[in-house]
């Protein structure tokens, strides 16, 4: 008996449909997710790196806004994928049109994008809709307008393709094993959480003689508009952490912040001081300032609770206090660590990529795939309910920053990049 004999004996004696090919036995025999990235960013290009030596996936194209970061991501990546056994990247698209591009070749299985946050959602919406996968970088829109554009494409996408949101956190064996023993009790009632991120300034090259609109857009980390300031950028880990641990959203927060020290162009604030509201009255005390000494920072969560206190750093033991102690014996705790701004992190979150990717990749080869997008809109608003708390120096709900949270203009005529 022949495959096709065997398939089609199988499928009338069970009552099965047959599946596509690429689905029958998980993926397609002998082939690999052909995986596009889209932002040859540092980040981008970590996680991408990440892709191909810890999964089955080949990175085979690469698209940018700007030929220079195409061009060097091409030979990053040729270097790369020689060193793997195989060749490629074979397509490269460039200009601002490069994610409708990527969306419909027909010779790419999922799209990984790491473009600036303003972004995210137009090139999540162009990636499903030309049939692929979609490993969409946190956050999941920079207002409420473009989280309640991701919704609608939750929906539309759902039991099709897979979407995972980028928040590695969630995968890193550590957190993950502290957060079941919450949720099973370790605490008893969760009373209140302090936490805190303190990070190095962002930092990028002069460049002299280079256009406002591009210099923006390069500098994005800068520009509140283009990364969301850095609440939703680059706190909302520890946000989102915090909801995963509650299992919930805050349901209102006051705050206060500014920019009290950086002094380069943009608009982000440089600090953060915010007390959200979970329900049950359970208070989260959150703090973040970007202006840190270089390489030095500190990021943690403080969970306490009737019966214990559970402490989650990214440097040094994770360990629950109290009735029931435990310690993480994992050796990826260390006293110390370097800042990363490519996400790389050599400590509790050391494993954290490779095992988010992992779980992206068997969700396409196995059909189960994964929608994350509305958890990532949960954490993006969280993080937008802070900002918004911040920015009017009065307590917000939940429901007034949904209802009146201005849309963010970007203001640059994009077609310029073409």
């Amino acid at each position: 008996m022949n495959r096709r004999q065997f398939l089609t004996g199988s499928a009338a004696a069970s009552g099965l449909l047959l599946l596509k090919s690429r689905t029958a036995f998980g993926y397609e025999a002998n082939s690999a997710v052909r995986l596009a990235l889209l932002g040859c960013g540092r980040r981008g290009t970590t996680v991408a790196t990440s892709f191909a030596k810890n999964t089955s996936a080949r990175i085979v194209a690469l698209a940018d806004l700007f030929p220079d970061q195409l061009e060097n991501g091409k030979g990053y990546f040729e270097k790369l994928n020689r060193s793997l056994g195989y060749a490629g990247p074979e397509r490269s698209f460039h200009g601002y049109k490069a994610f409708e591009e990527v969306a419909a070749s027909p010779d790419i299985d999922a799209v990984q994008i790491s473009t600036p946050p303003y972004f995210h959602v137009q090139h999540l919406d162009a990636v499903v809709r030309g049939g692929k996968h979609a490993y969409c970088e946190k956050p999941v829109g920079v207002d409420i307008e473009q989280t309640n554009q991701a919704l609608a494409i939750a929906k539309r996408v759902e039991g099709k393709v897979s979407v995972d949101v980028g928040f590695q956190i969630r995968s890193a064996p550590p957190f993950v094993e502290i957060v079941r023993r919450i949720h099973e009790g370790a605490l008893g009632k969760i009373a209140s959480i302090t936490a805190w991120y303190n990070a190095p300034r962002s930092t990028y090259p002069d460049r002299p003689g280079v256009a406002a609109d591009e210099l923006r857009i390069r500098n994005w980390l800068w520009d509140r508009t283009l990364s969301g300031d850095i609440l939703v950028e680059q706190n909302i880990h520890v946000i989102d952490s915090c909801n995963w641990i509650l299992q919930a959203h805050p349901v209102k927060a006051r705050a206060t912040g500014g920019r009290n020290v950086l002094t380069h162009a943009g608009d982000c604030w440089d600090n953060y001081q915010v007390s959200f509201t979970y329900p049950d009255d359970i208070h989260v005390s959150f703090s973040s300032t970007q202006f840190c000494p270089d390489h030095w920072f500190d990021v943690s969560q403080r969970v306490f609770g009737s019966d214990g206190i559970a402490e989650a750093p990214y440097s040094g033991p994770l360990h629950i206090l109290g009735k029931t102690p435990w310690t993480w014996s994992g050796n990826e705790t260390q006293a110390t660590a370097s800042f990363a701004a490519n996400g790389a992190f050599n400590n509790n979150l050391a494993h954290a990529d490779a095992e988010k990717d992992k779980s992206f990749i068997e969700s396409i080869t196995s059909g189960k795939f994964h929608n994350q997008i509305a958890t990532g809109v949960e954490s993006a608003r969280s993080a937008m309910l802070g900002r918004m708390a911040g920015r009017l120096n009065r307590e917000v709900t939940w429901d007034e920053l949904l209802a009146h949270d201005k849309p963010y203009k970007l203001d640059i005529n994009m077609s310029q990049f073409s």
